[in-house]
């Protein structure tokens, strides 16, 4: 029959997908300005699922994007900024080579601008929307901040980013949100709660930066350029939420001839509370009725009301608690921390603004130290390595003092990110802890474990004694016995049977587990391939669990052995 005759490449996936290049062509701009404007909009290539048709038969390794996106891109109107400040470096160039400084200085005044509030309001239409993605843009922003001043960035970038970064950590403190915290190699990471939103970023250990050379600081600096104008809004809104005035103020105002850098230098000392729009009024507190959400039971309305009373007893985890950080401890993160749990820190004046007491000060609970040795210590106060502060808060609560006394070995610091399964290894140091959480006392129990294994050791040694002569003993009974059944005649005696009795348990055991074979070999093919498969991840997880259990126990053998060694050393 005739009709059109059908041209390839013409529809279908073919048409959906456009090249690169072909992009940046449409849109009139070059490369750098094409990669920048995607980040700020939010697009990235897509990789299509039949390559070499959208790819017209070719095998050539090319980016493809979706054409409604470079669509979408045509009427924005960053594009016409960004070919208004090209034109303005073509003039500048111009007039720099006619040595004409009035018409540098005009150009310089006139340099063209642009916001992206418009593109934050496009692409987080809510504000829960904003907190979902808050974990890069807190992460860029807080890395940015501990740069150096160098040619690889902008010093306003750095100043814009740590003055974000210090706003929302005493957002935080004010908030008393955070939950989880943990010390990798990457850095310190982070996890706070937001209006209902986990947000967890990571922060950098205050060490000399060496800028590697294979990152494009362009591509990063551009990702900070929309995340800074993000965290802007965002601090703006959480500040609002909790009435406290924005840009932040310190509640004791500093001195009138210093004021801009006395308040940015207390706000970063993390030490003062934050000024408020209105004074709370005190007023006393009413107890709320309770009623059930539709569909929950009783059980589950208590466990949610407990969770709700163990949260605000860990949000005052350190209420009351007094606390002085040493010079060589990491002052940033552990004011922070403490902060955000209702603790007062302070530190040497010497070492940062924003001290409120010094070391003399005898209501201090407990001296923050990262030395062997401590001379001279003071009576009523606990010394600690900085570890404690951190496991506590994963803990949930305040730990014993004793393992983190200076100079002693450090227990493992658990990352509070993960979560044990049914069938995964447990370390004995989170079963530890869990048993703590649930109020029981495991040093009682391992105390009376190390004193059973010493009088264990004692009984073996009289055991083995006894064994010795016991056994010769035997021998000697042994050959005599032999003699005398020798010279004897064999007795043959007839004895009565014995009804065995059928274990129900066992015979139970035994049909299901017939009756699953069974159903394993009804299954179909592909049924069966997935049943193998979920099994095999099994059975690998509880081999890798075994593995580990084993690496533990020869570990601990190898220690008991050590401290053995040791006290018989101390006894010779």
């Amino acid at each position: 029959m005739g009709g059109l005759e059908k041209k390839k490449y013409e529809r279908g996936s073919a048409t959906n997908y456009i090249t690169r290049n072909r992009a940046r062509k449409k849109l009139q701009l070059s490369l750098p300005d094409f990669r920048r404007l995607c980040i700020l909009k939010g697009i990235y290539p897509h990789e299509p699922k039949h390559k070499k048709k959208v790819n017209k038969g070719s095998t050539a390794p090319r980016t493809f994007y979706l054409l409604k996106d470079i669509k979408f891109l045509l009427h924005e109107p960053i594009v016409n900024k960004f070919r208004e400040y090209k034109v303005f470096v073509r003039k500048l160039r111009k007039a720099y080579g006619k040595s004409e400084w009035s018409t540098v200085d005009r150009l310089k005044d006139n340099k063209p601008s642009y916001k992206l509030d418009h593109i934050v309001k496009e692409r987080y239409p809510t504000f829960v929307d904003a907190l979902r993605d808050l974990d890069d843009a807190l992460s860029m922003c807080f890395l940015f901040s501990t740069f150096p001043r160098t040619g690889k960035c902008h010093v306003q970038t750095i100043q814009l980013c740590r003055r974000l970064a210090v706003e929302f950590m005493n957002y935080v403190i004010a908030s008393r949100s955070l939950r989880k915290v943990f010390l990798s190699i990457k850095g310190i990471y982070y996890q706070a709660e937001v209006l209902g939103q986990p947000v967890t970023w990571i922060t950098p250990y205050t060490f000399a930066h060496d800028h590697p050379t294979d990152v494009d600081y362009r591509v990063m600096a551009t990702f900070t350029e929309f995340y800074t104008t993000l965290l802007g809004f965002v601090n703006f809104r959480l500040y609002q939420s909790l009435n406290l005035v924005y840009p932040p103020k310190v509640r004791p105002p500093p001195a009138l001839g210093r004021h801009r850098a006395g308040q940015s230098l207390k706000l970063s000392a993390l030490s003062a509370s934050l000024a408020r729009v209105l004074a709370p009024a005190h007023e006393d507190e009413v107890e709320m009725d309770e009623f059930p959400v539709e569909g929950e039971t009783a059980e589950q309305m208590d466990a949610r009301k407990q969770e709700q009373e163990a949260l605000e007893k860990h949000k005052k985890l350190f209420e009351g608690l007094r606390f002085f950080l040493n010079r060589e401890v990491p002052r940033e993160p552990l004011a922070f921390i403490i902060r955000c749990f209702g603790g007062q820190v302070s530190w040497d004046k010497s070492l940062c603004i924003g001290a409120t007491y010094d070391v003399t000060d005898h209501s201090i609970t407990h001296h923050i130290v990262d030395r062997p040795r401590v001379e001279p210590q003071v009576v009523g106060r606990y010394y600690l390595q900085p570890q404690w502060v951190f496991d506590s808060v994963n803990a949930k609560l305040c730990l014993p003092v004793a393992d983190y006394f200076p100079g002693v070995l450090l227990p493992p610091h658990l990352s509070p990110f993960v979560t044990e399964q049914e069938g995964d290894y447990v370390p004995p140091e989170k079963l530890k802890l869990l048993a703590m959480q649930r109020g029981e006392n495991p040093d009682d129990e391992s105390e009376e474990e190390d004193e059973e294994e010493e009088e264990e050791e004692d009984d073996d040694k009289e055991e083995e004694e006894d064994e010795s002569e016991k056994e010769e003993e035997m021998k000697l009974k042994k050959m005599e016995e032999q003699k005398a059944q020798s010279n004897k005649a064999l007795s043959v005696k007839v004895t009565a049977g014995k009804v065995r009795l059928e274990d129900k348990q066992r015979l139970e055991q035994e049909q299901q587990s017939e009756e699953k074979r069974l159903a394993i070999m009804m299954m179909k093919k592909r049924e069966k391939y997935l049943y193998k498969k979920i099994m095999f991840g099994k059975k690998r997880k509880v081999r890798e669990a075994n593995k580990l259990a084993a690496k533990r126990k020869a570990h601990d053998t190898a220690v008991k052995e050590e401290k053995k060694k040791s006290k018989k050393a101390r006894r010779a």
